[in-house]
Protein backbone atom coordinates (compact mmCIF):
# COMPACT_ATOMS: atom_id res chain seq x y z
CA UNK A 1 0.00 0.00 0.00
CA UNK A 2 1.23 3.53 -0.76
CA UNK A 3 2.46 5.66 2.09
CA UNK A 4 -0.05 8.45 2.74
CA UNK A 5 2.21 10.54 4.97
CA UNK A 6 3.44 12.82 2.23
CA UNK A 7 0.21 14.84 2.40
CA UNK A 8 0.26 17.60 5.01
CA UNK A 9 -2.08 20.24 6.37
CA UNK A 10 -0.50 23.70 6.32
CA UNK A 11 -3.42 25.90 7.41
CA UNK A 12 -6.92 25.61 8.88
CA UNK A 13 -9.71 28.14 9.33
CA UNK A 14 -13.34 28.10 10.31
CA UNK A 15 -16.01 30.64 11.04
CA UNK A 16 -17.55 30.64 14.48
CA UNK A 17 -20.54 28.32 14.24
CA UNK A 18 -23.80 30.26 14.45
CA UNK A 19 -27.09 29.17 15.96
CA UNK A 20 -30.09 28.50 13.76
CA UNK A 21 -31.44 31.92 12.76
CA UNK A 22 -28.60 33.48 14.73
CA UNK A 23 -25.83 35.95 13.89
CA UNK A 24 -24.95 34.31 10.55
CA UNK A 25 -28.52 33.94 9.31
CA UNK A 26 -28.26 36.60 6.61
CA UNK A 27 -25.10 35.19 4.99
CA UNK A 28 -25.71 32.87 2.04
CA UNK A 29 -23.94 29.53 2.33
CA UNK A 30 -21.53 30.11 -0.59
CA UNK A 31 -20.49 33.43 1.00
CA UNK A 32 -19.76 31.65 4.27
CA UNK A 33 -17.61 29.23 2.30
CA UNK A 34 -15.78 32.06 0.56
CA UNK A 35 -14.98 33.70 3.91
CA UNK A 36 -13.33 30.52 5.18
CA UNK A 37 -11.50 29.90 1.89
CA UNK A 38 -10.03 33.40 1.98
CA UNK A 39 -9.00 33.06 5.62
CA UNK A 40 -7.24 29.73 5.13
CA UNK A 41 -5.36 31.23 2.16
CA UNK A 42 -4.43 34.24 4.30
CA UNK A 43 -2.94 31.86 6.86
CA UNK A 44 -0.71 30.20 4.24
CA UNK A 45 0.02 32.96 1.74
CA UNK A 46 3.03 31.14 0.31
CA UNK A 47 0.74 28.47 -1.17
CA UNK A 48 -1.95 30.74 -2.62
CA UNK A 49 -0.66 30.36 -6.19
CA UNK A 50 -0.40 26.56 -5.79
CA UNK A 51 -4.10 25.91 -5.19
CA UNK A 52 -5.34 23.82 -8.10
CA UNK A 53 -8.68 22.62 -6.75
CA UNK A 54 -11.32 23.28 -4.10
CA UNK A 55 -13.40 20.42 -2.70
CA UNK A 56 -16.30 21.49 -0.50
CA UNK A 57 -18.91 19.52 1.37
CA UNK A 58 -22.48 20.83 1.40
CA UNK A 59 -24.84 18.43 3.13
CA UNK A 60 -28.29 19.98 2.72
CA UNK A 61 -29.80 20.49 -0.74
CA UNK A 62 -26.58 21.98 -2.16
CA UNK A 63 -27.33 25.03 0.01
CA UNK A 64 -30.41 25.61 -2.17
CA UNK A 65 -28.30 27.04 -4.99
CA UNK A 66 -26.65 25.89 -8.21
CA UNK A 67 -23.02 24.69 -7.84
CA UNK A 68 -22.47 26.14 -4.36
CA UNK A 69 -18.73 25.44 -4.16
CA UNK A 70 -18.12 26.99 -7.58
CA UNK A 71 -19.95 30.07 -6.35
CA UNK A 72 -17.75 30.11 -3.22
CA UNK A 73 -14.65 30.07 -5.42
CA UNK A 74 -15.99 32.97 -7.48
CA UNK A 75 -16.80 34.91 -4.31
CA UNK A 76 -13.35 34.23 -2.86
CA UNK A 77 -9.95 35.61 -3.76
CA UNK A 78 -9.04 32.52 -5.78
CA UNK A 79 -8.64 32.87 -9.56
CA UNK A 80 -11.83 32.10 -11.46
CA UNK A 81 -9.92 29.34 -13.28
CA UNK A 82 -9.74 27.32 -10.03
CA UNK A 83 -11.72 24.11 -10.46
CA UNK A 84 -14.04 22.88 -7.73
CA UNK A 85 -16.41 20.13 -6.73
CA UNK A 86 -19.31 20.06 -4.27
CA UNK A 87 -19.54 16.85 -2.24
CA UNK A 88 -22.80 15.52 -0.81
CA UNK A 89 -22.29 12.67 1.63
CA UNK A 90 -24.54 14.33 4.19
CA UNK A 91 -22.57 15.10 7.38
CA UNK A 92 -19.53 13.18 6.07
CA UNK A 93 -19.18 15.62 3.17
CA UNK A 94 -16.50 17.91 4.60
CA UNK A 95 -14.28 14.98 5.53
CA UNK A 96 -14.79 13.28 2.19
CA UNK A 97 -13.72 16.57 0.57
CA UNK A 98 -10.41 16.39 2.48
CA UNK A 99 -9.87 12.83 1.30
CA UNK A 100 -10.43 13.86 -2.32
CA UNK A 101 -7.81 16.58 -2.00
CA UNK A 102 -5.42 14.19 -0.29
CA UNK A 103 -5.74 11.72 -3.14
CA UNK A 104 -5.17 14.44 -5.78
CA UNK A 105 -1.94 15.49 -4.11
CA UNK A 106 -0.73 11.90 -3.72
CA UNK A 107 -1.35 11.27 -7.41
CA UNK A 108 0.32 14.50 -8.51
CA UNK A 109 -2.95 15.93 -9.84
CA UNK A 110 -2.78 19.01 -7.61
CA UNK A 111 -0.01 20.99 -5.96
CA UNK A 112 -2.32 22.22 -3.21
CA UNK A 113 -6.00 21.78 -2.42
CA UNK A 114 -8.46 23.73 -0.31
CA UNK A 115 -10.84 21.24 1.28
CA UNK A 116 -13.69 21.49 3.76
CA UNK A 117 -17.31 22.54 3.64
CA UNK A 118 -20.06 24.91 4.64
CA UNK A 119 -23.74 25.07 5.50
CA UNK A 120 -26.44 27.62 6.20
CA UNK A 121 -29.27 25.69 7.75
CA UNK A 122 -30.91 29.03 8.60
CA UNK A 123 -31.35 29.64 4.87
CA UNK A 124 -32.39 26.12 3.84
CA UNK A 125 -35.55 26.50 1.73
CA UNK A 126 -38.85 24.81 2.40
CA UNK A 127 -39.78 22.59 -0.57
CA UNK A 128 -42.95 23.33 -2.48
CA UNK A 129 -44.17 20.96 -5.21
CA UNK A 130 -43.86 22.47 -8.66
CA UNK A 131 -47.16 20.99 -9.87
CA UNK A 132 -50.28 21.75 -7.87
CA UNK A 133 -53.87 20.69 -8.40
CA UNK A 134 -56.17 23.22 -10.01
CA UNK A 135 -58.36 23.04 -6.91
CA UNK A 136 -57.11 21.83 -3.54
CA UNK A 137 -54.44 22.21 -0.89
CA UNK A 138 -50.72 21.98 -1.55
CA UNK A 139 -48.40 20.60 1.10
CA UNK A 140 -44.83 21.84 1.51
CA UNK A 141 -42.07 19.80 3.13
CA UNK A 142 -39.23 20.91 5.38
CA UNK A 143 -35.93 19.11 4.65
CA UNK A 144 -34.65 20.07 8.11
CA UNK A 145 -36.86 17.29 9.52
CA UNK A 146 -34.11 14.98 8.17
CA UNK A 147 -36.38 12.27 6.78
CA UNK A 148 -35.76 10.18 3.69
CA UNK A 149 -37.43 7.92 1.17
CA UNK A 150 -35.83 4.80 2.69
CA UNK A 151 -36.59 5.41 6.38
CA UNK A 152 -39.90 6.77 7.63
CA UNK A 153 -38.57 7.95 11.00
CA UNK A 154 -36.59 11.18 11.41
CA UNK A 155 -32.89 10.57 12.04
CA UNK A 156 -33.02 11.62 15.74
CA UNK A 157 -35.70 9.00 16.44
CA UNK A 158 -33.91 6.03 14.92
CA UNK A 159 -30.57 7.18 16.34
CA UNK A 160 -32.07 7.10 19.83
CA UNK A 161 -33.48 3.63 19.17
CA UNK A 162 -30.09 2.40 17.95
CA UNK A 163 -28.43 3.80 21.08
CA UNK A 164 -30.81 1.86 23.31
CA UNK A 165 -30.07 -1.34 21.37
CA UNK A 166 -26.40 -0.83 22.27
CA UNK A 167 -27.25 -0.22 25.94
CA UNK A 168 -26.71 3.55 25.86
CA UNK A 169 -29.59 5.15 27.72
CA UNK A 170 -30.95 8.70 28.03
CA UNK A 171 -29.06 9.45 31.25
CA UNK A 172 -25.72 8.53 29.68
CA UNK A 173 -26.50 10.72 26.67
CA UNK A 174 -27.39 13.69 28.88
CA UNK A 175 -24.18 13.23 30.87
CA UNK A 176 -22.12 13.25 27.67
CA UNK A 177 -23.96 16.35 26.45
CA UNK A 178 -23.17 18.22 29.67
CA UNK A 179 -19.52 17.19 29.43
CA UNK A 180 -19.44 18.51 25.86
CA UNK A 181 -20.36 22.00 27.07
CA UNK A 182 -17.98 21.82 30.04
CA UNK A 183 -15.03 20.71 27.91
CA UNK A 184 -15.79 23.40 25.36
CA UNK A 185 -15.72 26.21 27.94
CA UNK A 186 -12.54 24.85 29.50
CA UNK A 187 -10.91 24.87 26.04
CA UNK A 188 -12.29 28.33 25.30
CA UNK A 189 -10.88 29.68 28.59
CA UNK A 190 -7.49 28.23 27.65
CA UNK A 191 -7.57 30.05 24.29
CA UNK A 192 -7.72 26.85 22.25
CA UNK A 193 -10.03 27.96 19.48
CA UNK A 194 -7.99 30.84 18.13
CA UNK A 195 -6.11 28.19 16.17
CA UNK A 196 -9.29 27.38 14.25
CA UNK A 197 -11.64 30.36 14.27
CA UNK A 198 -11.69 33.83 12.79
CA UNK A 199 -14.07 36.73 13.36
CA UNK A 200 -17.07 37.14 11.04
CA UNK A 201 -19.40 40.09 10.55
CA UNK A 202 -22.99 39.14 11.30
CA UNK A 203 -26.20 40.60 12.70
CA UNK A 204 -27.71 40.69 16.17
CA UNK A 205 -31.24 39.69 17.14
CA UNK A 206 -32.58 43.01 15.84
CA UNK A 207 -30.74 42.79 12.54
CA UNK A 208 -28.06 45.34 13.40
CA UNK A 209 -24.48 44.70 12.32
CA UNK A 210 -22.31 42.92 14.87
CA UNK A 211 -19.18 40.78 14.98
CA UNK A 212 -19.21 37.09 15.85
CA UNK A 213 -15.96 35.94 17.42
CA UNK A 214 -17.11 32.83 19.29
CA UNK A 215 -19.47 29.94 18.67
CA UNK A 216 -23.07 30.82 19.50
CA UNK A 217 -24.51 27.52 20.71
CA UNK A 218 -22.48 26.50 23.81
CA UNK A 219 -24.43 27.02 27.06
CA UNK A 220 -22.66 27.87 30.30
CA UNK A 221 -25.85 27.19 32.24
CA UNK A 222 -26.23 23.59 31.05
CA UNK A 223 -26.95 21.12 33.85
CA UNK A 224 -28.16 17.55 34.18
CA UNK A 225 -31.33 18.84 35.84
CA UNK A 226 -32.18 21.08 32.89
CA UNK A 227 -31.27 18.40 30.35
CA UNK A 228 -33.48 15.86 32.11
CA UNK A 229 -36.51 18.15 31.78
CA UNK A 230 -36.40 18.16 27.97
CA UNK A 231 -38.78 15.91 26.07
CA UNK A 232 -37.42 13.69 23.28
CA UNK A 233 -37.89 15.17 19.82
CA UNK A 234 -40.35 13.84 17.22
CA UNK A 235 -41.83 11.37 19.70
CA UNK A 236 -38.56 9.47 20.09
CA UNK A 237 -37.18 7.89 23.25
CA UNK A 238 -33.79 9.44 24.09
CA UNK A 239 -32.67 12.23 21.73
CA UNK A 240 -33.63 15.71 22.92
CA UNK A 241 -32.76 19.27 21.98
CA UNK A 242 -30.25 19.14 24.83
CA UNK A 243 -28.26 16.02 23.94
CA UNK A 244 -28.16 16.82 20.22
CA UNK A 245 -26.55 19.81 18.49
CA UNK A 246 -28.77 22.58 17.29
CA UNK A 247 -29.15 23.39 13.62
CA UNK A 248 -26.18 25.57 12.70
CA UNK A 249 -24.52 27.83 10.15
CA UNK A 250 -20.78 27.90 9.43
CA UNK A 251 -17.83 27.02 7.21
CA UNK A 252 -14.50 25.26 7.71
CA UNK A 253 -11.60 24.69 5.30
CA UNK A 254 -8.09 23.22 5.40
CA UNK A 255 -5.20 23.79 2.98
CA UNK A 256 -3.36 20.63 1.91
CA UNK A 257 -0.13 20.15 0.00
CA UNK A 258 2.72 17.65 -0.22
CA UNK A 259 5.41 17.57 2.46
CA UNK A 260 8.00 18.14 -0.28
CA UNK A 261 6.27 21.31 -1.49
CA UNK A 262 5.87 22.62 2.06
CA UNK A 263 9.61 22.12 2.65
CA UNK A 264 10.43 23.81 -0.64
CA UNK A 265 8.41 26.90 0.36
CA UNK A 266 9.62 26.89 3.96
CA UNK A 267 6.12 26.31 5.33
CA UNK A 268 5.88 24.31 8.55
CA UNK A 269 3.14 21.65 8.33
CA UNK A 270 0.53 21.52 11.07
CA UNK A 271 -0.11 17.80 10.62
CA UNK A 272 0.22 14.81 8.31
CA UNK A 273 -2.73 12.89 6.91
CA UNK A 274 -2.11 9.18 7.39
CA UNK A 275 -5.18 7.63 5.80
CA UNK A 276 -8.90 7.72 5.22
CA UNK A 277 -11.80 5.28 5.04
CA UNK A 278 -15.42 5.46 3.99
CA UNK A 279 -18.02 2.92 5.08
CA UNK A 280 -21.74 2.35 4.82
CA UNK A 281 -24.04 0.24 6.96
CA UNK A 282 -27.77 -0.16 7.29
CA UNK A 283 -29.83 3.01 6.84
CA UNK A 284 -30.34 3.44 10.61
CA UNK A 285 -26.79 2.54 11.70
CA UNK A 286 -25.35 6.06 11.99
CA UNK A 287 -24.45 5.93 15.67
CA UNK A 288 -21.98 3.10 14.99
CA UNK A 289 -20.62 3.91 11.51
CA UNK A 290 -17.86 6.17 12.89
CA UNK A 291 -16.51 3.14 14.74
CA UNK A 292 -16.59 1.02 11.57
CA UNK A 293 -14.81 3.77 9.65
CA UNK A 294 -12.14 4.08 12.36
CA UNK A 295 -11.51 0.33 12.26
CA UNK A 296 -11.22 0.40 8.46
CA UNK A 297 -8.83 3.37 8.46
CA UNK A 298 -6.69 1.87 11.22
CA UNK A 299 -6.46 -1.50 9.47
CA UNK A 300 -5.25 0.15 6.27
CA UNK A 301 -2.61 2.13 8.16
CA UNK A 302 -1.66 -0.80 10.49
CA UNK A 303 -2.51 1.26 13.59
CA UNK A 304 -4.45 -0.14 16.55
CA UNK A 305 -7.38 2.07 17.62
CA UNK A 306 -6.33 1.69 21.26
CA UNK A 307 -2.92 3.17 20.37
CA UNK A 308 -4.42 6.47 19.19
CA UNK A 309 -3.67 9.41 21.44
CA UNK A 310 -6.85 11.37 20.71
CA UNK A 311 -10.18 10.71 19.01
CA UNK A 312 -12.77 13.06 17.55
CA UNK A 313 -16.20 11.60 16.86
CA UNK A 314 -18.75 14.10 15.63
CA UNK A 315 -21.58 14.52 18.08
CA UNK A 316 -24.40 14.26 15.58
CA UNK A 317 -26.04 13.27 18.85
CA UNK A 318 -24.45 12.55 22.21
CA UNK A 319 -25.37 8.95 21.42
CA UNK A 320 -22.91 8.81 18.51
CA UNK A 321 -19.56 8.90 20.36
CA UNK A 322 -21.04 6.78 23.14
CA UNK A 323 -22.19 4.01 20.80
CA UNK A 324 -19.12 4.22 18.57
CA UNK A 325 -16.63 3.98 21.44
CA UNK A 326 -18.59 1.01 22.80
CA UNK A 327 -18.45 -0.68 19.38
CA UNK A 328 -14.72 0.08 19.11
CA UNK A 329 -14.26 -1.50 22.52
CA UNK A 330 -16.08 -4.69 21.55
CA UNK A 331 -18.83 -3.87 24.09
CA UNK A 332 -16.24 -3.85 26.90
CA UNK A 333 -17.41 -0.96 29.09
CA UNK A 334 -14.06 -0.42 30.82
CA UNK A 335 -12.24 -0.27 27.51
CA UNK A 336 -14.92 2.06 26.13
CA UNK A 337 -14.40 4.40 29.08
CA UNK A 338 -10.67 4.52 28.34
CA UNK A 339 -11.45 5.50 24.74
CA UNK A 340 -13.98 8.12 25.85
CA UNK A 341 -11.44 9.76 28.13
CA UNK A 342 -9.51 10.85 25.05
CA UNK A 343 -12.51 11.54 22.80
CA UNK A 344 -13.66 15.11 22.01
CA UNK A 345 -11.39 16.61 24.67
CA UNK A 346 -12.30 20.18 23.62
CA UNK A 347 -16.02 19.46 23.54
CA UNK A 348 -18.03 18.49 20.51
CA UNK A 349 -20.91 19.40 18.27
CA UNK A 350 -23.53 19.20 21.02
CA UNK A 351 -21.88 22.37 22.33
CA UNK A 352 -20.22 23.86 19.23
CA UNK A 353 -22.95 23.19 16.67
CA UNK A 354 -23.25 21.10 13.53
CA UNK A 355 -23.37 22.85 10.13
CA UNK A 356 -23.62 19.61 8.18
CA UNK A 357 -21.17 20.24 5.33
CA UNK A 358 -18.59 21.90 7.59
CA UNK A 359 -18.48 19.46 10.51
CA UNK A 360 -16.25 16.83 8.92
CA UNK A 361 -13.59 19.48 8.33
CA UNK A 362 -14.16 21.08 11.74
CA UNK A 363 -13.46 17.90 13.67
CA UNK A 364 -10.24 17.32 11.69
CA UNK A 365 -8.91 20.77 12.56
CA UNK A 366 -10.06 20.36 16.17
CA UNK A 367 -8.15 17.07 16.32
CA UNK A 368 -5.02 18.70 14.89
CA UNK A 369 -5.44 21.52 17.40
CA UNK A 370 -5.73 19.13 20.35
CA UNK A 371 -2.78 16.99 19.23
CA UNK A 372 -0.60 20.08 18.90
CA UNK A 373 -1.58 21.28 22.36
CA UNK A 374 -0.62 17.94 23.90
CA UNK A 375 2.76 18.03 22.15
CA UNK A 376 1.99 15.78 19.19
CA UNK A 377 0.75 12.27 18.56
CA UNK A 378 -1.66 10.33 16.41
CA UNK A 379 -5.40 10.64 16.31
CA UNK A 380 -8.49 9.93 14.27
CA UNK A 381 -11.51 12.03 13.38
CA UNK A 382 -14.70 10.18 12.46
CA UNK A 383 -18.21 11.18 11.50
CA UNK A 384 -21.51 9.61 10.55
CA UNK A 385 -23.68 10.71 7.65
CA UNK A 386 -27.39 10.31 7.03
CA UNK A 387 -28.81 6.83 6.42
CA UNK A 388 -25.79 4.77 7.46
CA UNK A 389 -22.67 6.47 6.11
CA UNK A 390 -19.35 6.97 7.90
CA UNK A 391 -15.89 8.50 7.32
CA UNK A 392 -12.66 8.45 9.32
CA UNK A 393 -9.39 10.31 8.80
CA UNK A 394 -6.10 9.51 10.55
CA UNK A 395 -3.83 12.40 11.50
CA UNK A 396 -0.33 12.68 12.94
CA UNK A 397 1.29 15.72 14.55
CA UNK A 398 5.04 15.74 15.23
Amino acid sequence: MSDLRDVVVVAVARTPFGRFEGALRQIEAPRLGALAIDEVLHRAVALREDVDVVYGGVGMLSAGVLTPVRQSVLLSGLPQQTVSLAVDRACCSGMTAIALGMNDIRLGLARAAVCGGFESLSRTPVLWPRQKPRIGDVTSTDPLLMRGLTVAQPIPVYSGDEALKHGVDRVEQDEWALASHQRYFAAEAAGCFGFERFVVEGVDAKGAATTLAADESPRRDASLEKLAQLAPVYGGRTVTAGNAPGLSDGAAFLLLTSAARARELGVAPLARLLGHAQVCGGPTSGTSTPALAIVAACERAAIAPDALDLIEINEAYAATPLVSTLVLAGADRARAQALRARTNVHGGAVAIGHPLGASGARIVMTLINALRRRGGGRGVAAICGGFGQGDALLVEVD
